[in-house]
């Protein structure tokens, strides 16, 4: 698999990575077996960065995932850390911050975690001068290596990418929301920052698997967040209505070249986009992990196709989602 610059971390990644998410909880049950051998599946087939979190089913992702890296050394793990508390501005403090870093490290069984993000807060810590010096403290104290954000905003975004020693700037980018390419993506490569992709497949809508018959378990976000009930209603189907959004994979559909999954045409976009680290899709098995890892191996798409998604997007998806992220 191709490898990219991680950004300002000075790490080697592949260029498709595993979001683990699905393995901890919101995305319906996925047995431990089952999700380590999703694990192991998408590092056969050559992820070598998993992206988790503090708050995925109350840190069983973080367990899953350092149960894998003890018996798979020299991958890269990101993990992020504030969303298990209330949402104030007020919890982001030093003293927070090193309880949250010794529960993910005691979770993933290591010292040092490699990145820490600060997991979308409030929009107000992005410009706080002292959140970054607190993040620096970690760095200093060896607790983590580097750390970055990630955001539900393009302006957020830009605020983090500013900052000298944020070293990715995660958000989502697919071809239902493109806003991230008009100044984000510039931005982060001419400060040497690294950009994580997630929702690459849009909660799963552009896996083309879906339609209006399709139904989700109960403790499935795309089941209880669809209006933003629990979280950000961006983080569920990018935001975008689920109808509409069935009408949009349609239209891309007739432009999926021969050889290629509508799911890795999805994952392909992202990783033809200039700036992009790390696309980080979600699977929730052995085959998904394999067949997404094999979207890096697919020739890139062509000006033509690229201007035809864009051009989908314009028609459909924009006004609902391009004034709001």
């Amino acid at each position: 698999m191709e490898n990219r610059e991680l950004g300002r971390t000075g790490r080697q990644v592949g260029a498709v990575g595993l979001g683990a998410w699905q393995l901890g909880a919101d995305w319906g049950e996925v047995g431990e077996d089952e999700a380590l051998a999703t694990l192991n599946a998408a590092v056969d087939a050559g992820v070598t960065f998993i992206d988790t979190a503090d708050v995925y089913g109350d840190g069983r992702s973080e367990q899953i995932v350092g149960r894998l890296i003890k018996e798979r050394p020299g991958l890269t793990v990101a993990t992020k850390m504030g969303r298990r508390v209330p949402q104030e501005h007020s919890a982001y403090t030093l003293d927070n911050f090193r309880a949250w870093n010794d529960r993910s490290r005691e979770n993933l069984g290591v010292d040092t975690l490699d990145l820490v993000q600060l997991h979308c807060p409030p929009t107000s810590v992005y410009g706080d001068d002292a959140v970054y010096d607190a993040l620096d403290t970690m760095v200093e104290e060896g607790r983590i290596a580097a750390y970055g954000v990630s955001v539900e905003t393009c302006e957020e975004a830009l605020t983090a990418i500013a900052r000298p020693n944020v070293a990715t700037v995660q958000i989502i980018l697919n071809a239902f929301r493109l806003k991230p390419l008009e100044r984000v993506l510039p931005a982060a490569i001419t400060a040497g920052v690294g950009i994580i992709a997630r929702v690459p497949l849009a909660s799963g809508l552009l896996s083309g698997r879906y339609d209006e018959h399709t139904s989700f378990a109960p403790d499935d976000h795309r089941a209880f967040n669809r209006h933003g009930e629990a979280f950000d209603v961006g983080e569920t189907f990018s935001g975008v209505d689920y109808a509409t959004g069935l009408r949009a994979v349609e239209r891309l559909r007739p432009l999926v070249p021969e050889g290629m999954t509508t799911a890795q045409f999805a994952l392909r976009w992202i990783i033809d986009q200039p700036g992009v680290s790390v696309v980080i899709p979600g699977a929730r098995n052995e085959r998904q992990a394999k067949a997404n890892a094999a979207a890096a191996e697919l020739p890139p798409l062509d000006d033509g196709t690229r201007a035809a998604v864009a051009g989908v997007y314009d028609e459909l998806i924009r006004p609902q989602v391009h004034h709001r992220w």
